[in-house]
């Protein structure tokens, strides 16, 4: 029963404090939860929407994540008009879209029309091309537009997240002209913190923010108020650099102009953020190969992701085991070797990993480029001297004195020595020719960085035995 609807006579519930439902990490508490999906079993529709009603959107988005897909559609049925458009705006993309297939176009329209374009969009993109079309012929004619404009653009593009609502004025106006109009047009946008000026084409020439025209005269000429130095996104720029432009320049938004440099939208700080936990999540997740990574992806789509990438480490790993066939003779002859090879590959393993994580980081965020290639490979190969050296000191006396061999403790400190030396060099020279050949970095890097520690540890140790006359190949 809707709170609108609840007789004369009953007492609304008492207000709850939605501080109680969360814990100390801003999470729905477990209890709460419980609590719900309770009242949701025993058929109280008025008692689940008494316990979320005080949640925010993005809290009530948590709740229904959390809720198990058989329970969820029973959830959004007894929330009703709960789940509002800025619940929907806050949701996972998986757990949305499996919400969305349930309704109608006409629903999806209207929750569409109350979000800024680049929410609306995040909705719709992903819909097959008949629900798109259908969707979209049951919006207005204005929404519809701005909707099929940021389509228009590439995925993950400045186009697809900028927002089309915007205060834009002419160069010829004063401080006073521009209160008046904030203040009458009931048409303009609610949320924003900066002004833009245009020239007669519509193209920038300046910002101003709302702090500074309340300082302000009327009399004075929003030009001599405005900074004409500001940071413009061009509407094809990645996700991923508009970010970063954002971290530099300390940005609380920033407009977009077209290719003629027309001023088309705008960008928000709020939207930025999503996206640096995005990219980040991403890098961490194709580093290890396992895909979108996300809990509520179907395990399905997880599979198709994750067996590719582990089919190619079974042929890479395949090289690693050629080598050690070569050597099966004078593995035979000192079963040290068997014992002592993974302890070299596993440590070279990880320092090219630790290489490569600080590589594909610094890539990433915009930290090494061309200008600064050659000190940065100079940088992590001096590191891992040093790293080498530590090691092989600790590792080459380990074995001296388990062994009683000093022989077997100086091949194995040659080889710790080689293969971190190796390990680094693979784990800064892989991601950087990557990214010199415009692929991902953290897509397939750590499957050829693996595969060159493993391969080289197992050769430099295996190899120097022999050469040092500590066992032979026959």
């Amino acid at each position: 029963m809707r709170e609108m609807d609840r007789p004369p006579h009953e007492t609304a519930p008492a207000p709850i404090d939605p501080a109680t439902l969360l814990d100390e990490d801003d999470r729905l508490r477990p209890d709460f939860v419980r609590r719900v999906l309770t009242a949701l079993d025993a058929g109280d529709v008025d008692g689940v929407r008494d316990l979320v009603r005080p949640l925010h959107p993005a809290d009530r988005a948590d709740l229904i994540e959390l809720t198990g897909e058989e329970e969820r559609a029973d959830l959004a049925q007894a929330l009703g008009d709960l789940i509002d458009a800025d619940t929907y705006a806050e949701m996972n993309d998986y757990v949305r879209e499996d919400m969305v297939e349930t309704l109608a176009p006409e629903q999806v329209a209207d929750i569409a029309a109350e979000l800024d374009t680049d929410d609306a969009v995040a909705i719709i993109e992903d819909m097959e091309a008949a629900d798109q079309a259908a969707v979209l012929a049951a919006m207005s004619a204005e929404d519809r537009a701005a909707i099929e404009d940021a389509l228009s653009y590439p995925e993950e593009s400045a186009g697809r997240l900028m927002q089309r609502d915007l205060v834009a004025v002419g160069e010829h106006v004063s401080v006073g002209d521009v209160i008046d109009r904030l203040r009458e047009d009931g048409d303009l946008t609610t949320d924003f913190w900066e002004i833009y000026i245009v020239d007669p084409l519509h193209r920038p020439i300046g910002y101003c923010q709302l702090s500074w025209i309340l300082r302000t005269p009327r009399t004075i000429a929003i030009t001599d108020v405005m900074a004409r130095q500001q940071t413009l996104i061009p509407v094809d720029m990645d996700q991923e650099e508009v970010a970063l432009r954002f971290q530099k320049y300390a940005l609380i938004s920033a407009a977009v102009v077209d290719g003629a440099g027309r001023l088309v939208g705008m960008i928000t700080a709020d939207d930025v953020v999503h996206i640096i936990q995005e990219e980040a999540s991403e890098d961490v997740l194709r580093l290890s190969g396992a895909g979108e990574g996300d809990i509520n992806e179907s395990a399905a789509e997880s599979y198709r992701a994750r067996v590719r990438w582990l089919i190619t480490n079974l042929g890479t790993a395949l090289v690693a085991s050629t080598i050690i066939s070569l050597f099966g003779g004078a593995i035979e002859q000192m079963v040290a070797l068997a014992i002592l090879m993974p302890i070299v590959a596993g440590v070279g393993g990880n320092a090219g990993t630790q290489t490569l994580a600080v590589t594909v980081r610094a890539i990433a965020t915009n930290q090494l480029t061309q200008s600064n290639t050659r000190r940065a490979i100079g940088r992590e190969l001096t590191i891992a001297l040093m790293n080498g050296a530590t090691v092989a000191l600790i590792a080459g006396t380990g074995v001296t004195l388990w062994s009683g061999d000093w022989h077997l403790g100086a091949v194995i400190a040659a080889a710790m020595l080689t293969n971190i030396f190796i390990a680094g060099l693979a784990g800064v020279l892989i991601p950087v020719t990557l990214d010199h050949f415009d692929q991902d970095p953290a897509v397939a890097s750590s499957i050829f960085v693996t595969m060159i520690t493993d391969s080289m540890g197992f050769l430099s140790f295996l190899g120097l035995a022999v050469a040092s006359g500590l066992v032979s190949l026959g």
